[in-house]
């Protein structure tokens, strides 16, 4: 009888064991994945967290185990932003009872958290957050060319409509300059025929503008461009009370680049960096800081300025075409600058924060 209790013992004990080495087998598994995991029993208590969660809350995993959602919202440790979005998180997902939510974190990267529950959970609830930052990138990037490519189009046919009355009146100008010089009135001819050209001057540049060349690239040291940048860009800093501080760059650093192009991005971040700082020069002199530093196989040059700065929002559509807050922008500089860098195999990041100011980096491929 003893003996066969004795058995009885043992297999619980290994169905215990393999039960156990199978639990540890799982959980493993899911500290190593990349998404961060979190589940709460039924009473929605939580019961696992792996380190990836833990990394991104900013806390210590042993210190949130068995806490629930009131005393995650409590935590003395979770700062009070992440609180907002888990409060955010949970009344998406459970009051509104959406699969899905999106959100954007205090450093810029795009999260998608999804929650599973029901039958198929036994009771519990198992949330899971990953980083799709990189998605969301190639998103905007083939979002925004769309937009960039309708442009084009429209500037095309613009062009072409305005272009053709032109033609017309200058040849009717010339016909009648003749005419013109017998009543002493050559002047006027070459007064409308020099506007007519400038009309035509423009509507080239705003063409060329809306969709760049192909870049007709050389290879030039970064640190002799920003030079002549800020040289062109000084004067104009000087009457606006606004200082340029340029950081001195590695000479050997060298990109291959159609300097005119590149001179056009830069001259457009420092004058929007201007016109930031302007908004705010009855409240502290303005100080705009250039540099360029190596990151791998590029050098990226960062445009700061302590101007007035944006909110998120505006963040989102500072690159759409037509897209301005000024009263008299048209909205071209920035799409066209995209276009540009893109043209480069390079990339523009913008971050600002309202009230503090804006950095705009650029990042072009170096020369080997």
């Amino acid at each position: 009888m003893l003996s066969e209790f004795q058995e009885t013992l043992l297999q619980s004990v290994k169905a215990y064991q393999s039960t156990q080495l199978v639990k540890n087998k799982y959980e493993n598994v899911l500290q190593q994945l990349d998404s961060g995991i979190m589940l709460f029993d039924s009473d929605g208590v939580l019961t696992f967290i792996n380190v990836q969660m833990a990394r991104l809350l900013e806390i210590p995993r042993h210190s949130l185990i068995g806490c629930n959602l009131l005393q995650l919202l409590r935590h003395p440790h979770i700062s009070r932003y992440k609180k907002r979005k888990i409060l955010r998180l949970y009344r998406e997902t459970i009051f509104y009872r959406k699969k899905n939510h999106e959100f954007v974190d205090e450093y810029g990267r795009y999260w998608l958290a999804t929650v599973t529950y029901g039958d198929q959970m036994d009771g519990d609830y198992l949330l899971s957050v990953k980083d799709v930052s990189e998605f969301k990138q190639i998103e905007q990037t083939a979002y925004q060319n769309d937009k960039l490519a309708m442009l084009g189009k429209i500037s095309a046919a613009i062009a072409h409509e305005i272009r053709n009355p032109l033609t017309a009146i200058r040849g009717f100008i010339q016909l009648l300059r003749p005419h013109l010089v017998q009543l002493g009135r050559d002047e006027y001819a070459r007064i409308i025929l020099n506007e007519i050209d400038r009309a035509n001057d423009i509507i080239y540049e705003f063409l060329n503008s809306s969709k760049p060349s192909a870049p007709q690239k050389v290879v030039i040291s970064i640190a002799s461009l920003l030079k002549e940048v800020v040289l062109l860009t000084e004067s104009e800093a000087l009457m606006m009370g606004c200082e340029i501080n340029l950081q001195e760059a590695d000479p050997h650093m060298k990109v291959s680049i159609d300097v005119k192009q590149i001179k056009q991005v830069l001259l457009n971040m420092i004058k929007n960096a201007m016109d930031a700082i302007e908004e705010v020069s009855e409240d502290h002199s303005g100080v705009i800081e250039i540099d360029a530093r190596l990151d791998g196989k590029y050098v990226n040059i960062s445009i700061r300025d302590n101007g007035n700065g944006m909110d998120k929002a505006l963040l989102g559509r500072l690159f759409d075409p037509f897209f301005t807050t000024k009263e008299k922008g048209t909205g071209l500089g920035l799409s066209v600058s995209y276009r540009i860098i893109k043209n480069h195999r390079g990339n523009i990041h913008v971050d600002s924060f309202k009230g503090t100011g804006t950095v705009f980096v650029i990042s072009l491929p170096l020369v080997p």
